[in-house]
């Protein structure tokens, strides 16, 4: 392999390492932030802990793969990372609150007496909730180039909230395939109602992101990329129908004590994060500043990355595996939580 070939490719491959690392990221970590989310609908103590049981062995796990994209972005993109992080100071600042207020509600919760558990809980709530936002408006402000002005300030908040709804699906989805009887139920009812606002969020960010980007807009609607694209939304729209379909079936058999097809909707979710995710890679691919800096404008020099590549190689199959494990050791129902 020649060094030109180097500076070529080894920027495209710390880009899809991040790429990998965030979409892991987003599907993980998104699943139990919803569940936070949707802690406060729950109806009792005994239901809260079975939630937050359904998620207990894996959140810590999950918020790896945070760590691990920006800590490629950081020695990989050295140049991107000085430009994204500066611009995001507040939201990013605001996510790492919500994630600390999670970590410290989810520990106190379980050792405090009965009379303040319910402000651990809505702690818990709030964490999740800040986090959330803070990641969407993060989202949208990437999207929009830091440029200034409400308009772009209001397309980051609008992304923001999109996320709840996104994440709310997916908890309430792995609610369902993790935890039985009522809170079962109550998980296929919130799955309806985060179902319609998810479609109505992914709409309105699907229709705003081009109309607030130039160069989005003609990525997507210019040939042939508009028929390259087309099966995005038709697919995410076909998953968003199964849901629909699928969800009130869903409950009429549970409640006959068949639970088949309970892994359907938290499937049918990540699959419409999936096709979100290759729309913004597309939308975006090479700029990692959008219409700023280039992975190879950005790239740290072709031997350091190759150094780093050796570490990654170690890295990267270190966490699959782990995470690969620790779900196939906690899978199955969520039992009652109990600490000794």
């Amino acid at each position: 392999m020649t060094g030109i070939d180097l500076a070529y490719w080894l920027p495209v491959i710390f880009a899809a390492l991040m790429v990998v690392a965030m979409f892991a990221y987003v599907v993980l970590d998104g699943y139990d932030l919803g569940v936070g989310i949707l802690l406060e609908l729950a109806s009792d103590t005994p239901q809260k802990d079975q939630m937050i049981a359904a998620i207990g062995p894996f959140w810590d796990a999950n918020e790896t793969w945070l760590v691990l994209g920006v800590g490629l972005l950081l020695v990989a993109f050295p140049l991107a990372h000085g430009v994204i992080l500066t611009a995001l100071y507040l939201p990013v600042a605001l996510m790492l609150l919500g994630l600390i207020l999670r970590g410290v509600a989810f520990d106190f919760r379980v050792k405090a007496q009965a009379q303040h558990q319910p402000l651990w809980n809505r702690l818990f709530f709030v964490g999740s909730l800040l986090a959330t936002v803070a990641q969407g408006v993060m989202l949208g402000r990437y999207l929009t180039g830091f440029a200034p002005g409400w308009a772009a300030w209001g397309f980051a908040l609008l992304v923001g909230l999109s996320l709840i709804a996104a994440y709310a699906l997916l908890g309430a989805g792995w609610l369902i395939m993790k935890s039985t009887g009522d809170l079962q139920q109550r998980a296929v009812r919130w799955a309806k109602a985060s179902l319609g606002f998810a479609a109505l969020a992914a709409l309105l960010v699907s229709v705003a992101t081009p109309a607030i980007s130039p160069r989005v807009f003609e990525l997507w609607f210019s040939l042939p990329n508009f028929f390259l694209l087309a099966p995005v939304p038709l697919v995410s729209i076909a998953l968003f129908a199964v849901m629909a379909y699928s969800l009130p079936k869903l409950a009429q058999r549970q409640q006959q004590g068949n639970d088949n097809f309970c892994w359907l909707p938290f499937a049918a979710t990540v699959g419409i994060v999936a096709l979100c995710f290759f729309g913004l890679v597309f939308s975006i691919f090479p700029h990692l500043v959008i219409d700023q800096l280039t992975i190879w404008q950005a790239a740290s020099s072709p031997e350091a990355l190759l150094i780093m590549l050796f570490g990654a190689a170690i890295v990267l199959p270190t966490i699959i595996g782990y995470t690969i494990y620790s779900y196939r050791v906690f899978w199955g129902k969520a039992r009652e939580l109990q600490y000794t």
